[in-house]
């Protein structure tokens, strides 16, 4: 269906893709890996006309294409599942499906026809008890928005999808939802691009496997006839550990204590987090756990319990109170909430200390570069310069820009939101050493993530959150990836459970 040959492609001062090759069949699902800044998007941008190449050659059932355009490529069959959706959340779903297309008569827009339309497709991938064609986008949870961006992609009469991330906003029985819409689309001799970096799914839904290291072709694989190791081995040249818990680190005196937090969405959560302890935060999607996370910034405001630092109570009205207070959040969403992206690396690294650092108002341009520097050193980010813009990194530098801001503010509870989600193996393994090193020097840790093994192969205690509440505190001896789930399903009326 697409052939890819000797795609080339380059920007400024940096080759992206050098004579990468890349096919996938009628009623094929080929995984496209590689770690962040490996060329993965470059390439798909180029199939879905977004980007141009500098040299070679795009082949759509064995034609060329001398020229690729968003417009074109949509017309051409192509069509792509975005890790950031792009819906337009102030119009409906029936108008998110068919921007671009409604159905019309006389120039007039037809509601009638672009709710049946919208029913039908829905209904063909089995999505139509789940979503209302006349539901506004903002109103959906964010899963649901997922599903939205997948049948926009799939009514346009696709021959060719591309599935970018699609399971970053899922929950686990969701995810399953996507791999059987996904095997329809196989059925209907679809060819299916999937691209993560959670290898346990492209071992369950994708029969094939083309890998690319450092803007290179690294190879292609069957998914029946290699293993994990051997994936991991081709995108970043050596074997990775399992298991990322420290147990030399050195567990101190109490920094923060937070008990009884309720407001409009929080229900009675409490949690205690030491020098040097890493403590996990487990959940469903919707259990309240980025929530949590933003009252104890001090971004949602609480209407009952109290936050201790260091035995002190305090009062964190807002995120300011808290940075001063040498707290810190990583939130799930680095790119709209933890970063600027249209600054550069220096800038971002020093917004969190431009106050403490500056004269009469005036930015201090040594020690802000003297600051930069450091961080970039001692985080490893790769970039060309302290004055590169940030939106130009990869997903795992980005998240060390995140964490390098707060280090540099010298903060001691760093609160982290899905960590390590959209970020290659290579790069968690780097954000997992960081964690475990800032343990080290006597920081408490909050590690929030959907993803048990993570928590579980990194975390000294896991708290279980469930329908807005704290329901467990499960020390590391009694870690049980059966046990941590039932307590996130229960019944919200079940008798809180306490283990030590």
């Amino acid at each position: 269906m697409v052939q890819m040959v000797d795609i080339c492609k380059e920007y400024p001062g940096v080759r992206a893709l050098d004579k990468v090759n890349f096919r996938v069949r009628k009623g094929e699902i080929r995984a496209l890996i590689g770690e962040n800044g490996a060329g993965k998007s470059t390439l798909m941008k180029i199939l879905t006309g977004a980007e141009s190449p500098t040299s070679g050659e795009i082949f759509l059932d064995g034609h060329p294409i001398d020229r690729m355009t968003p417009a074109i490529s949509e017309r051409l069959g192509i069509a792509c599942v975005y890790q950031n959706l792009f819906l337009a959340e102030h119009l409906t779903v029936a108008e998110n499906v068919w921007m671009g297309c409604f159905p019309s008569r006389l120039g007039l827009v037809s509601k009638k026809r672009l709710v049946e339309k919208t029913r039908k497709v829905l209904a063909e991938i089995g999505y139509q008890e789940v979503i209302d064609p006349s539901d506004r986008v903002k109103d959906l949870t964010a899963s649901q928005q997922g599903m939205v961006a997948i049948v926009r992609a799939i009514s346009r009469d696709a021959r060719v999808v591309i599935f970018d991330e699609p399971t970053a906003v899922l929950a686990e029985r969701e995810v399953e939802e996507l791999f059987r819409v996904i095997r329809l689309l196989q059925q209907k001799h679809l060819a299916v691009i999937y691209i993560s970096h959670r290898l346990e799914e492209i071992f369950e839904v994708c029969g094939t496997i083309t890998v690319l290291k450092d803007g290179r072709y690294a190879g292609d694989a069957v998914t029946a006839g290699t293993t994990e190791p051997e994936l991991i081995a081709m995108m970043v040249g050596r074997e990775l550990t399992g298991s990322h818990h420290d147990p030399t680190r050195k567990i101190g005196g109490e920094l923060l204590r937070a008990e009884h937090i309720t407001n409009e969405r929080l229900n009675d959560c409490s949690i205690t987090v030491r020098e040097g302890e890493i403590v996990g935060i487990y959940g469903l999607v919707g259990a309240g756990r980025t929530e949590f996370s933003r009252a104890l910034f001090g971004g949602d405001p609480i209407t009952g319990g109290t936050i201790a630092i260091r035995g002190e109570v305090v009062a964190l009205k807002n995120p300011r109170r808290a940075i001063d207070r040498g707290i810190s959040l990583v939130p799930e969403d680095r790119r709209r909430h933890g970063l600027a992206l249209q600054l550069s690396v220096k800038h971002n690294l020093n917004l969190p200390v431009y106050r403490k650092n500056g004269r009469l108002g005036f930015v201090r341009r040594k020690i802000e570069r003297e600051i930069s520097d450091r961080y970039i050193r001692q985080m490893s980010i790769r970039t060309p310069s302290a004055d590169q813009k940030v939106k130009n990194l990869s997903g795992g530098n980005q998240q060390k820009v995140v964490l390098g801001k707060w280090l540099a503010n010298q903060s001691r509870v760093f609160i982290m939101d899905e960590p390590t989600n959209g970020i290659d193996v290579g790069a968690k393994e780097e954000i997992y050493s960081l964690i475990n090193q800032l343990a080290q020097t006597g920081s408490g840790i909050i590690c929030i993530s959907s993803y048990m093994p993570e928590l579980m192969g990194l975390c000294d205690r896991i708290v279980v959150m469930n329908n807005g509440r704290t329901v467990a505190n499960v020390d590391r001896t009694d870690f049980q990836e059966a046990h941590l789930l039932r307590l996130a399903i229960q019944s919200a009326d079940a008798e809180r459970v306490s283990e030590k």
